[in-house]
């Protein structure tokens, strides 16, 4: 898709997409170079963001991030502004999945989890934020939860409760910086395939003693719409919230789930 632009709500913007060399977060960076923004591919392997920059084509560069690290999320914010003059939009994508039940959680275990799910989304809608007002021209800052965070699953209690403060901590910030026209919402997608649901499908079958498939397949037919979701359809939904058309949506946080929650 090298270079293949179509006008779109985010045309003429710069994003950053955390977690953007794979998953939701790479189809999040397709779409918004495809509808003529500036991206930034950041992810925690350098080689993995360069190749996704590099079929995305000049609209897309790749920096490494690691979001529990201070100085990683400075330079990523610090790399945009030398590419591209001011940061737009900030899609918080980058997340990690971590099967521990309640009698198996170590301390260690679930720290990693919130340095990744929770610290680095706040300081890295911190660093961008700061540059946002610093601009003053408003921005857009989208957060990636999930129906975990809303309705929580029994071997994944770090993980559930990561990606619920992920709708509250959008709600807080939503209320601080739209006074400085910053508009901050959140996605909670359902079941996606991606690469992370195939760990998801790992653990749990090993723990069910079930074959490699059998609880997609299983959380599959218990979706409303039938199947599993597609990248592309959550990247859709940044695509409007980082629109004009989103300009009053404030502090809200979207199910796109085949209706798994109804709200």
């Amino acid at each position: 898709m090298a270079d293949e632009q179509v006008s779109g709500p985010v045309a003429g913007k710069v994003a950053i997409v955390t977690g953007g060399a794979s998953g939701i977060g790479r189809a999040v960076c397709e779409r918004f170079a495809r509808d003529g923004a500036r991206v930034v591919v950041a992810d925690l392997d350098q080689g993995a963001c360069d190749g996704v920059a590099s079929e995305i084509g000049s609209q897309a560069i790749g920096v490494a991030l690691d979001v529990t690290r201070q100085e990683s999320i400075d330079a990523v914010v610090a790399r945009t502004v030398e590419w591209a003059d001011g940061i737009d939009i900030l899609v918080n994508a980058a997340g990690i999945y971590e099967v521990q039940s309640i009698l198996d959680m170590s301390r260690e275990r679930t720290a990693k989890v919130f340095a990744v799910n929770v610290d680095g989304l706040i300081f890295m809608t911190q660093a961008v934020a700061r540059r946002m007002v610093e601009q003053g021209r408003g921005g857009r800052i989208i957060n990636f939860s999930s129906q975990a965070g809303r309705r929580g699953e029994g071997p994944a209690v770090a993980y559930c409760a990561t990606k619920a403060a992920v709708i509250s901590i959008t709600q807080s910030c939503a209320l601080d910086l739209i006074r400085h026209g910053i508009n901050v919402n959140a996605i909670a997608p359902g079941v996606v395939d991606t690469p992370m649901w195939d760990v998801v499908d790992a653990k749990l079958g090993a723990l069910e003693g079930l074959p490699a498939g059998a609880v997609k397949a299983r959380v599959a037919a218990a979706v409303p719409a039938g199947r599993f979701g597609a990248p592309a359809e959550q990247a859709a939904m940044a695509a409007f919230l980082a629109g004009p058309d989103a300009a009053y949506i404030v502090a809200q946080c979207y199910n796109v789930d085949g209706g798994n929650v109804m709200s």
